[in-house]
């Protein structure tokens, strides 16, 4: 055990762990952040608090982080290096840590051109394998990036990476992933998987290099809501891959029964990849239907959530 972390407690028992988000609201709204946490309590082992996700301007993941915490739930702070600079970002891995937040995700976030700002500058002081590196150099040897000793308690963070096994180079995915965990990755999430049968060739080549060894692997899992919703993830989301057979599933269920047909796929997914050696847990990406996690987690057996 590196950390107090309640993922890296149930990861480190053996149990699949289950992981989930919820995305602050654009505005100072803290009773949103509030019933999202609700949805999500007692079936979920961390929740993950986006941090200006798709590059819009949203409550802070800190901030929000925070509230998550004072409901009762882990909060798994999101990072990313679009937006500050090395200063900041120790700066914020401190204060979370005072504030008894002890788990986050390094990332380089979406470039500000997909976003509601596509004017501002994107930062970008270091990357998202640097940032791996300075968390656990600050963790591991309590120092700052710039060499100077933290004073007091270093921020014992459990390390989390995302990692893409559809984006090109296809074949440069492992190495990719060989790389943050190199870096000091604990644990990762992956991209939303659709194609099955992608993944299991890509968690073949982690297993070829023993990667599933070094770093607990989460599964990423996304519940579709309708024909056009996978319409849209298949032809405008870069880095997703869903495959033709899917769409058409859902465009051959009606209307008022593709939410219940989409989240059909979902639990499907996540029984065949239960089977996946190197899969520790999943990581299910409700977006904006956090009110249905509970259902999936429970009609895919991963309730009750073990107490550790």
């Amino acid at each position: 055990m590196k950390t107090e972390s309640n993922l890296e407690k149930v990861l480190n028992a053996g149990h699949l762990a289950v992981t989930s988000e919820c995305g602050p609201p654009r505005g100072a709204l803290p009773e949103e952040v509030v019933k999202k946490s609700k949805y999500l309590e007692g079936v979920v082992d961390a929740v993950n608090i986006t941090d200006n996700q798709t590059a819009m301007v949203r409550m802070s993941s800190f901030a929000a982080s925070v509230i998550t915490k004072q409901q009762g739930l882990h909060p798994l702070l999101q990072m990313v290096t679009r937006d500050r600079n090395r200063l900041a970002m120790q700066a914020d891995i401190i204060g979370a840590y005072s504030l008894g937040i002890d788990t986050m995700l390094c990332l380089s976030g979406d470039h500000t051109k997909f976003g509601d700002h596509p004017m501002a500058a994107n930062v970008h002081d270091i990357d998202s394998v640097q940032l791996i590196q300075m968390v656990k150099q600050m963790r591991d040897e309590g120092k700052f990036q710039g060499g100077a000793d933290l004073k007091g308690d270093p921020p014992k963070m459990f390390i989390g990476a995302a990692a893409n096994p559809f984006a090109d180079p296809f074949e440069l995915r492992v190495m990719r992933l060989a790389k943050k965990i190199n870096a000091g990755a604990d644990f990762i999430q992956t991209q939303c998987i659709f194609n099955v049968d992608k993944f299991e060739k890509w968690m073949e080549g982690v297993r070829a290099r023993r990667l599933h060894e070094k770093c607990y692997i989460l599964a990423g899992i996304t519940p579709i809501k309708s024909v056009g919703a996978a319409k849209f993830m298949q032809n405008r989301v870069p880095g997703m891959e869903v495959p033709q057979e899917i769409v058409d599933r859902m465009a051959a269920t009606p209307k008022e029964e593709q939410p219940e047909e989409g989240i059909k796929i979902c639990v499907e997914a996540i029984e065949r990849l239960k089977n996946v050696e190197g899969v520790a847990g999943f990581h299910i990406m409700a977006i904006e239907w956090e009110e249905k996690v509970e259902e999936i987690v429970k009609r895919a057996g991963l309730y009750p959530r073990p107490q550790v």
